[in-house]
């Protein structure tokens, strides 16, 4: 089985550290800070043996540098072949399945363009990670890619099985529940979901992670279809007969505002 551990970085990052029960090398995925991962692992058995990047905003990849240098630059470091992310070892230049050492599953690298346009999620068995396409109640903001690429990208997602665990990068959920909450208020799983999370944060415990039938039923990212959800989206911006993309569109536009 993988095990899967949290690393938090910053104000809301999360670093995460996997590896192969039965063995103790790891792997880290989006290692914004290099001293978070060096003072988790020292307390651990683990030997730091590869990278997985999905994206190259510096809260993902600025920790590459330091790693291996403490590494003596033996880490191997997996990233986006189309975006350009200093350090990376093992360029991916499209879907596939990779066979990481140490590790027994293969991993399968999905391109999901949106948030940034080189955008890739690993998913290894029933562990999805997936950077900052899909959060816990929302998605990513789209700095590079289209409505229509993230759209796209979130709806491969949904078609893994549904126990998939979303071990997505930041603890936003709270407030991205708060948004949805607005938008679909009627929405009897998203309201107990809220008072979940409510009480997860008043304990500080994370959020982190989601399951995709979770997301199914709660995030407004992934309820365009949603009759509430059209009608909410109707009444904010004055418009009618909408399609599944416009309300998206208008989705991700108020909660750039909200």
């Amino acid at each position: 089985m993988l095990s899967v551990n949290a690393i938090p970085a910053f104000n809301d990052n999360y670093i995460w550290l996997i590896h192969q029960q039965g063995t103790n090398k790891a792997y880290v995925v989006d290692p914004g800070c290099s001293q978070s991962v060096l003072d988790h692992i020292n307390d651990t058995d683990l030997e730091l043996v590869g990278i997985l990047i999905t994206h190259h905003h510096a809260d993902h990849t600025g920790g590459i540098a330091g790693l291996q240098q403490a590494y003596n630059q033996q880490l191997s470091v997996y990233g986006p072949q189309k975006e350009n992310i200093s350090g990376v070892t093992h360029p991916i230049e499209c879907e596939q399945a990779l066979t990481l050492p140490f590790i027994n599953s293969s991993v399968q690298v999905l391109m999901v363009p949106g948030h940034t346009l080189g955008h890739i999620a690993y998913c290894i068995d029933d562990a999805l990670f997936c950077g900052d396409t899909l959060f816990s109640g929302g998605c990513g903001r789209l700095f590079e890619g289209t409505p229509e690429q993230m759209a796209a990208s979130l709806a491969k997602l949904t078609k893994l099985n549904g126990n998939t665990k979303v071990y997505c990068a930041h603890e936003y959920t709270q407030a991205n529940i708060t948004f949805a909450v607005a938008v679909e208020p009627n929405n009897t799983a998203l309201l107990q979901y809220e008072q979940k999370v409510a009480a997860a944060r008043q304990n500080n415990i994370s959020t982190i992670p989601s399951t995709i039938a979770t997301e199914l039923a709660i995030n407004p990212f992934l309820r365009s279809d949603s009759t509430e959800i059209k009608q909410s989206i109707s009444k904010q911006f004055n418009q009618q007969n909408l399609t599944e993309l416009q309300t998206f569109t208008l989705l991700r536009e108020w909660k750039n505002h909200f």
